[in-house]
């Protein structure tokens, strides 16, 4: 029976038979206590055996981590923290564990914890952060679901450069040590595909094919890309939700964005109460009312322009100036949503400094690009309404030097019955960092995949 169902159906005097490890061992000389988890809710059951047991002798030498069998009874708790516990009749050892088993029952760093990444699943914080993880994503799931999207699972390999080849990952099938040449280059007419082929660092391009036939889509999967950055919120391998949307100016893109945000939050509260109570006394004090603050906040809408004035009136000695022509910064967007007291829209960004395919405003200096702060985190998601005229955006590739060669089938969306649209990204993990407080993306990754790090 898993603990889960055990703590939701079970009554006194019921007998039952549970699964899973001991997370930690208390022995007397005629009785024991045991520490037990299955994984299949936060909660832990305390297991009482003593001398009547048949292998009294050899349970009292089971340490912790090791998995065991248990069947006994259902009663009442003598102790004040839990309302029940069970009564062992017999406990069967299903797999040994040795004294010198890495998760004790103590505190360790987050460091240590990285370095036994097979292993920390085990321990209360990550099994909080990776439950939330977990309801996190079918939050995502039912959320578009329910307002009639289709979820496309776009391609991992592709030969559309979208994000710049200096970011994303190279693959071939090439013997490196016999590389066919051609004027002086490697002939990759001669690779597996016929020409080089990256390994995707979105799925935004095939997402907008889509959108151009069901209307609304989203995508859900493993994002790559090669920058070689040790932030706490950088990784090579992370994952992206991406939805675009046929007929949706920018206004309805926030609009979706706002209610997206909220309906998640309000998910993982009401799905994960233990698991956020846990990262709310240990991880971030505050992460409870701060995620239910957001679920009932109104989100501000500021043009990039509106931005940099107040940043510029402000009464702050900047580590960086705000400029009309260049991205803010982390303390830029802390001050921001401090300002408002809670998340800020940021839209109408220079064109210079935003993607080809964002759609070019009126002025011709800025393009329909939105940016999503949110305090404590500082960018959460971004967006833009797509261009979604064909010679204008042709003139952009032409303008920021975009191969047309190996994007050619996407701009001819525009030429097949296009029509406006937009769409957004939202980074999995700093989403994460977000509802569990856990800062570094490394830790809310099962198994992080970062510059200098590519165990297991």
């Amino acid at each position: 029976m898993d603990l889960k169902d055990l703590f939701q159906k079970s009554k006194i005097n019921d007998h039952v038979v549970v699964e899973g490890w001991i997370k930690q061992h208390r022995k007397q000389k005629e009785f024991g206590f045991i520490d037990f988890s299955d994984g299949t809710t936060f909660q832990h059951l305390q297991i009482v055996y003593d001398q009547t047991i048949s292998n009294f002798a050899e349970i009292q030498k089971l340490l912790v981590g090791c998995a065991i069998k248990v069947a006994g009874q259902i009663v009442p708790s003598i102790g004040g923290n839990q309302e029940f516990e069970l009564k062992a009749e017999s406990i069967t050892l299903e797999g040994d564990c040795p004294a010198d088993y890495p998760i004790q029952p103590k505190r360790h760093t987050r460091e240590f914890l990285r370095d036994v990444a097979y292993l920390r699943p085990r321990t209360n914080l990550f099994q909080a952060v990776f439950k939330i993880r977990s309801v996190a994503a079918m939050a995502i799931h039912e959320y578009f679901q329910s307002h009639n999207y289709v979820y496309v699972h776009t391609p991992l390999i592709t030969t559309a450069d979208c994000e710049g080849s200096d970011q994303m990952f190279k693959i071939t099938t090439l013997n490196f040590d016999k590389l066919p040449m051609k004027d002086g280059h490697v002939d990759m007419s001669k690779d597996l595909f016929g020409k080089q082929a990256f390994v995707t660092g979105t799925g935004q391009l095939h997402g907008e094919a889509f959108a151009m036939a069901f209307k609304k889509i989203y995508t859900f999967g493993p994002t790559f890309r090669t920058e070689n950055s040790n932030t706490k919120t950088h990784a090579n391998e992370f994952w992206m939700i991406e939805p675009e949307i046929a007929f949706c100016d920018l206004d309805g893109l926030m609009n979706i964005e706002e209610e997206m945000l909220k309906y998640i939050v309000n998910y993982v509260l009401e799905h994960c109460p233990q698991e956020i109570a846990f990262c709310d006394e240990f991880v971030e004090k505050g992460l409870k009312e701060k995620l239910t603050k957001l679920v009932n906040s109104q989100f501000v809408r500021i043009t990039h322009h509106e931005a940099v004035d107040i940043l510029k009136n402000a009464p702050v000695q900047w580590e960086f100036t705000p400029s009309y022509q260049d991205d803010i910064a982390k303390e830029h967007e802390k001050y921001l949503t401090e300002y408002y007291n809670g998340p800020v829209f940021i839209t109408n960004w220079p064109k210079d400094i935003k993607a080809w395919y964002m759609k070019l405003n009126p002025d011709n200096t800025t393009v329909a690009a939105v940016d999503l702060e949110v305090p404590g985190a500082g960018e959460l998601m971004g967006g833009s309404q797509r261009e979604e005229d064909y010679a204008k955006l042709m003139q952009r590739c032409q303008d920021l030097h975009v191969d047309i060669d190996t994007v050619d089938w996407f701009i001819n969306l525009r030429k097949y019955g296009g029509c406006y649209h937009s769409g957004f990204g939202m980074g999995f993990e700093r989403l994460l960092i977000y509802l569990t407080g856990v800062e570094n993306i490394r830790d809310v990754i099962p198994f992080p995949r970062t510059p200098g790090n590519c165990d297991y």
